[in-house]
């Protein structure tokens, strides 16, 4: 298990190094820079001014050879608008966003897979019909337009929960964007599930397992539910690295300060270290859970090994 961590650490290294040369390329061939908003477009002498005092005169493989430098220590460096290093505009930003999406995985587990264990335990019934037509429906559903609907609805008709912002960071501001960034996992969660249970209900192992006069509830207790839950895994995995994404809509939708915010904020500001620094923990994020996951697959099935 230690050999297969330290190498799966070792593999990060090369994405790490991808999306942060990706991110300098992208900024070096779009028009224009930061120093041009923040000084007097009338006056080049200003502009070029900024550009010196910033870096941005030196050559694109200089910038990101000092870039990487600097990261192989932690250094994130400086927002070039705020001058406020980067790793403490992200770490202000991080505990919103990391409520936000436990919150909507939450949300999306605790509806999700137990709405697919009892459709696919009655496949063809009403339930099975109304759980399906609900996932479908909720894969369908722009996050934008179903952030507005719960806002007009449970804000403004209702009066029951706040429409935008953290206030105190209560749960009352975290419920709406919540739901709405836990909607589209919960869906693909349920269609994920049902098809995981059907397809092992079907297996050798569990017709063994019948006809040895197990009981039903023990069958799907310790044969179906312990191998659907690889499959499971599986998906929030990829729905935990999926959300860091998509919570960029939903946090500026609801004015939520998460790193999703920031990362607006900074490409339109064009502010590369903070992008750089927002993108890379996004990354990070994602690897992260993604490494867990797998941790726990061994954890979950006995027959998995790492080599």
């Amino acid at each position: 298990m230690l050999a297969f961590l330290i190498r799966r650490l070792l593999q990060t290294i090369p994405t790490v190094l991808a999306v942060v040369l990706l991110v300098f390329v992208l900024f070096s061939v779009v028009p224009g820079s930061i120093a041009s908003t923040m000084s007097d477009d009338s006056d080049p002498q200003v502009e070029l001014r900024m550009k010196k005092q910033l870096g941005l005169d030196q050559p694109v493989y200089v910038r990101f050879g000092a870039y990487v430098a600097r990261l192989a220590t932690g250094d994130l460096g400086a927002s070039f608008r705020t001058r406020e290093p980067v790793t403490t505009m992200i770490a202000k930003r991080a505990w919103p966003t990391l409520q936000l999406i436990f919150a909507s995985m939450a949300f999306a587990v605790l509806l999700g897979v137990p709405l697919g264990f009892i459709a696919a335990l009655r496949p063809g019934s009403l339930v099975d019909t109304v759980s399906m037509v609900l996932a479908v429906s909720g894969l369908s559903l722009a996050k934008f337009w179903l952030g507005l609907l719960l806002m007009y609805l449970f804000a403004l008709k209702l009066g029951w929960l706040p429409s935008f912002g953290y206030g105190d960071g209560g749960l009352k501001y975290l419920i709406l964007p919540a739901v709405t960034l836990g909607v589209s996992p919960m869906a693909l969660l349920a269609r994920t599930t049902r098809a995981a249970v059907l397809e092992i209900m079907t297996a050798d192992f569990v017709r063994t397992a019948r006809s040895k006069g197990m009981s039903e509830t023990r069958v799907v207790k310790w044969h179906v539910m312990r191998n659907a839950l690889v499959l499971i895994l599986t998906t929030m995995g990829l729905q935990f690295g999926a959300l860091m994404g998509q919570a960029v809509v939903v946090e500026k939708l609801f004015s939520w300060p998460g790193i999703g915010s920031l990362l607006v904020d900074s490409v339109l500001q064009r502010d590369i270290p903070a992008v750089q620094g927002s993108i890379l923990v996004v990354v990070l994020f994602f690897l992260a859970i993604n490494l867990l996951i797998d941790v726990l697959y061994g954890v979950i099935d006995p027959r998995i090994r790492y080599a």
